[in-house]
């Protein structure tokens, strides 16, 4: 984190913008704290907190609402991250509980194990209510099947919502399009977390879909999995320019109306002061930078095919975001950015799922959904060359 002088915080004073959370009717800040990047975060156990972590919390805290920020955003699955915020904002800078709002999540099985963690939750911000409470993670057909069951965990917590514990329930989602749109459809939820950001703009339609619905849209990650705009390569920072690309970014997404809040993990006033005001639609500037990205489209003969008539592909390698790994590469040189999430994919994980494409997995590859002239396996042998890099654990 950048050295700040929390002494002279008066020092910053962007101006903030709020926008109403869908049919919650809360006027929610557009930037959102998040919780998941502290200092041994995700240590366990998760009720010990560091010295450091502690010292991090409070100064960001401290930044945050005095940028105007008001909505701070937590899961269980972050570890220390509730506790945490329970200890920072209700011991120490004791701030007054109806002044901000305050999300988390959780991804309970059953009824009674919905119960038990919410009360776990709530014991560990030191709060009686919590404003917008997520299941966490309805990232395939079969976690949308657990969550949204009959007697399941997301009817309990509706159950809570009516006794006044849960204000408004949601859900986040890493999942593909169509689960999301299935998720939306249930009319269950309030609002719902995604990805949707201009290096990734596949979510569109769910975005669109929550708007005819009224619900709450927050865009999840759009600095770090929106590309490490954060650190970007020369090459984008000229095309941007004269914005920063987390800038430019993030006014990209907020020139869409349907979208309420983005969140920022561990803000500086260098990444908050910029963005405002966000401009519906896009501003001129905006969209010529805008033009000056999409025309990098062009220049590649194959970055205009997203692969995502392959998806769920036979080999189980993750080719729609193979190819978009490989766009963000060729197209605006963010190579490195590639290089950390191309690793990171899991066979097994229903947060990042994809297998590396090895000769074995490259066999299985179902070329008849694959549109005539485009070179794939060409393409995922080119990325994995350029951006795998072997486990030093292995």
């Amino acid at each position: 984190m950048a050295d700040i002088d929390f002494k002279n915080l008066s020092l910053y004073k962007p101006q903030m913008e709020y926008r109403r959370f869908g049919k919650t009717e809360k006027k929610v800040s557009v930037i959102t704290l998040g919780g998941m990047r502290y200092l041994h975060g995700w240590d366990d156990p998760r009720e010990t907190i560091p010295a450091n972590t502690f010292e991090q919390c409070v100064k960001t805290v401290e930044l945050a609402f005095n940028q105007g920020i008001n909505h701070i955003e937590t899961a269980y699955g972050y570890k220390k991250s509730e506790h945490l915020y329970g200890i920072v904002l209700n011991d120490v800078l004791k701030v007054e509980r109806s002044s901000y709002f305050l999300m988390t999540k959780g991804s309970p099985k059953t009824a009674k194990e919905t119960r038990s963690l919410v009360q776990k939750q709530l014991k560990a911000l030191k709060t009686d209510y919590i404003d917008f409470y997520a299941w966490h993670g309805i990232n395939n057909h079969e976690l949308y099947e657990i969550a949204c069951k009959k007697n399941g965990p997301v009817e309990e917590l509706l159950k809570l919502k009516k006794k006044g514990i849960i204000k408004h329930v949601g859900f986040s989602t890493h999942a593909p399009l169509e689960v999301i749109i299935k998720s939306i459809e249930t009319d269950l939820f309030e609002f719902v977390n995604l990805h949707y950001y201009y290096f990734f703009q596949r979510n569109k339609g769910a975005v669109d879909l929550a708007e005819t619905k009224d619900m709450g849209v927050f865009i999840i990650s759009p600095n770090d999995k929106g590309g490490q705009l954060f650190n970007p390569p020369q090459k984008l920072k000229d095309l941007t320019s004269p914005a920063d690309p987390l800038h430019w970014n993030a006014r990209y997404c907020l020139s869409n109306p349907a979208v309420h809040t983005l969140t920022f993990g561990l803000p500086t006033p260098e990444q908050l002061d910029g963005i405002l005001p966000a401009s519906v639609p896009l501003s001129n500037l905006d969209q010529k930078i805008k033009n000056n990205l999409d025309a990098q489209v062009l220049a590649d003969p194959y970055a205009g095919f997203e692969g995502y008539s392959m998806l769920n592909d036979t080999s189980g390698i993750n080719i729609p975001e193979i190819l978009r790994f490989r766009k963000m590469w060729k197209c605006y040189g963010m190579k490195d950015f590639g290089i950390y999430r191309y690793n990171m994919f899991q066979e097994k994980d229903h947060w990042f799922p994809g297998v590396f494409p090895i000769e074995e997995n490259m066999k299985k590859v179902d070329l008849s959904k694959c549109p005539e002239g485009i070179p794939v396996k060409e393409l995922i042998q080119e990325t994995h060359q350029a951006l795998f890099r072997p486990s030093k654990n292995k």
